[in-house]
C-alpha cells in the first residue's frame, strides 16, 4: 500500500466520519464514490469496503452525543438495526448478481433522486 493510498484512505475516513456525525450520512453517499474514483475500486469492491468499515461500532461516539441530548428513540433504532442487518444480507446477495456498470448507474440515479428530493423539499 502506497503512502498516497494511505493518505487517501485517511481523508476518506475522516471526511466520512465528520459527514456522518454532522448530517447522519457518510458510508454509501461519500465512501463508495470516493473508493471508486479516488482509489479505482470496482463498484462491488467499493460497496463491500463501505460495509466493512461499519463492522466495528464506528458511530458509537457520534451516537453517544445524540443520546446525551435525548434525541435517540432506542426502540425505533433497535427495530431498524435488526431489519438493516437482514436487509444488508439480502441486498448484498442481489447486488453481487448485478453487473457493476449497471449497479453504478443505479447507485448514481438513487443519489440523484435523494439530492433532488432534499433540494426541492420545503
Amino acid at each position: 500500500m502506497t503512502l498516497t493510498t494511505i493518505i487517501t484512505l485517511v481523508l476518506i475516513g475522516l471526511f466520512a466520519g465528520i459527514l456522518s456525525g454532522l448530517v447522519g450520512v457518510g458510508g454509501g453517499i461519500l465512501m463508495v464514490p470516493l473508493f471508486v474514483f479516488a482509489l479505482g475500486l470496482g463498484q462491488h469492491e467499493a460497496q463491500g469496503m463501505s460495509l466493512a468499515v461499519m463492522l466495528p461500532p464506528v458511530t458509537f461516539l457520534a451516537a453517544y452525543n445524540y443520546y446525551k441530548e435525548g434525541t435517540i428513540d432506542w426502540k425505533m433504532a433497535l427495530i431498524v438495526s435488526l431489519l438493516f442487518f437482514v436487509g444488508g444480507f439480502i441486498g448484498s446477495k442481489i447486488a453481487l448478481q448485478i453487473d457493476q456498470r449497471l449497479l453504478k448507474k443505479m447507485f448514481g440515479a438513487f443519489m440523484l433522486l435523494v439530492a433532488l428530493k432534499l433540494i426541492l423539499s420545503k
